[in-house]
C-alpha cells in the first residue's frame, strides 16, 4: 500500500482555483477511530466558508476540508468492532473542522463518529446523505418531536436539508407545509412530500392561517434567525419552532426580546451529532430511498476530487436545488 493519497489540503483561505489536489500522508489509525476509505461525499455550505477563512474558532488552518462522507472500513484501531471492507458513512466530531475531513482518499475518525450500513444503492446516492439526512432527521425528531397527525412548516424548503425534512416529515405521516421564494420549485417542494407549497413573500402569514386557523403545530427554520419573530407567530400554543439553518446568514436576532416569543410557543435549535441517526434508521432511510418511497434530490454528481472546485461552484451559484456529491474512483 502507497503512503500517500490525493487529498485537497488547504494552508490558508483559499479561491475556487485553490482547491488543487496533492499526495499528503495515509493518516494512520489509533485506539477507538476508524480509517475509511473515501468513496463519495457530499459538498456543503460550511465548507464553503471554511474555504474562504470565514470559520468560527473551531476550524483551523492547515486543513483538509469535508464534513461528511460515506466509504468503506480501511483498517481499524484498537477497540473498535468494524471489519474491513463494511460500509460506513460518517459526518461531524469536528471533521473537516478540527481534524481532516473528507477531500481526501482516506479519512481516519472516531469510531463514535461511524455509521454501519448495508445497500445496494450507488455511492452517488448515499454520498449525499449523512449530512442533510442527519440534520433533517435531529431536527424533526429531536428538535421538534414532530408526531402522525401533526402540522409542521419548513421554512426554506427547497434547501437540502428543507428538501429532506420535508420527505421524512410527510413519511411520518404528518401535514408538510413547505416555503420557497420561487413559485417554479413548488411541484419539487409536492414531488418530495409537502401537502402545501406556499410562495415565501408577504402573503405566507395569510395562507399558512388558511391552512391552519389555530396556527401550526411545529416549524423548522432555514432561512435565518431574522424570521423567527413572524414564524413564531404562526405556531399554536404548546406548539414548536426549532432553528436549525440560516441560508440567508443571518444566524442572531438583533435587539432580541424573549417576551416576543408568544406565550406558550416553544422556541429551541438543533445542531446535532452522527449519534442522532442511529444505524436503524439510516437503514429505514436506505430502505425507502431503494423501494422508491424517499425521494433524495440530488442536484449533480461530479466524479474525482479534481471537480470539487465545479462542485463548490454549483453550490455557490444554487444552479439546482439538491445535494453537490463528489464520487472518487475506485483505486
Amino acid at each position: 500500500m502507497s503512503e500517500t493519497m490525493r487529498a485537497i489540503r488547504l494552508t490558508g483561505p483559499a479561491d475556487l482555483e485553490g482547491l488543487t489536489v496533492s499526495d499528503v500522508p495515509i493518516p494512520d489509525t489509533r485506539p477507538g477511530w476508524v480509517r475509511i476509505r473515501v468513496k463519495a461525499f457530499g459538498v456543503n455550505e460550511s465548507e464553503v466558508t471554511s474555504r474562504q477563512g470565514e470559520s468560527g474558532p473551531d476550524f483551523s488552518f492547515p486543513r483538509i476540508l469535508g464534513i461528511e462522507g460515506v466509504g468503506e472500513v480501511d483498517a481499524v484501531g484498537e477497540g473498535v468492532d468494524l471489519a474491513p471492507g463494511q460500509k460506513v458513512a460518517t459526518m461531524m466530531g469536528g471533521l473537516g473542522r478540527n481534524i481532516d475531513g473528507s477531500y481526501a482518499e482516506y479519512i481516519v475518525v472516531d469510531a463514535a463518529n461511524v455509521i454501519p450500513f448495508d445497500t445496494d444503492l450507488g455511492w452517488d446516492i448515499v454520498g449525499a446523505l449523512p449530512e442533510m439526512l442527519q440534520t433533517a432527521h435531529g431536527s424533526i425528531n429531536t428538535g421538534l418531536g414532530l408526531q402522525t397527525g401533526q402540522s409542521v412548516l419548513v421554512h426554506g424548503g427547497t434547501s437540502t436539508v428543507g428538501l429532506t425534512a420535508i420527505a421524512i416529515a410527510h413519511d411520518l405521516g404528518a401535514t408538510v407545509i413547505a416555503t420557497t421564494r420561487n413559485p417554479a420549485k413548488s411541484d419539487l417542494l409536492k414531488s418530495v412530500g409537502a401537502d402545501h407549497a406556499l410562495r415565501d413573500d408577504e402573503t405566507l402569514p395569510e395562507a399558512i392561517r388558511a391552512i391552519a386557523p389555530e396556527g401550526v403545530d411545529a416549524a423548522l427554520e432555514l432561512v435565518g434567525a431574522t424570521a423567527l419573530p413572524d414564524v413564531l407567530s404562526l405556531i399554536r400554543p404548546g406548539g414548536t419552532v426549532c432553528f436549525v439553518g440560516a441560508l440567508s446568514g443571518a444566524w442572531t436576532v438583533p435587539d432580541f426580546d424573549p417576551f416576543n416569543i408568544p406565550t406558550g410557543v416553544r422556541l429551541t435549535s438543533y445542531a446535532g451529532e452522527a449519534s442522532d441517526l442511529p444505524a436503524r434508521a439510516l437503514d429505514q432511510y436506505l430502505n425507502a430511498i431503494e423501494s422508491g418511497a424517499f425521494k433524495v434530490v440530488i442536484a449533480e454528481v461530479f466524479e474525482g476530487l479534481d471537480m470539487v472546485a465545479d462542485a463548490h461552484r454549483g453550490l455557490e451559484s444554487r444552479r439546482e436545488p439538491g445535494k453537490y456529491v463528489v464520487l472518487l474512483p475506485a483505486p
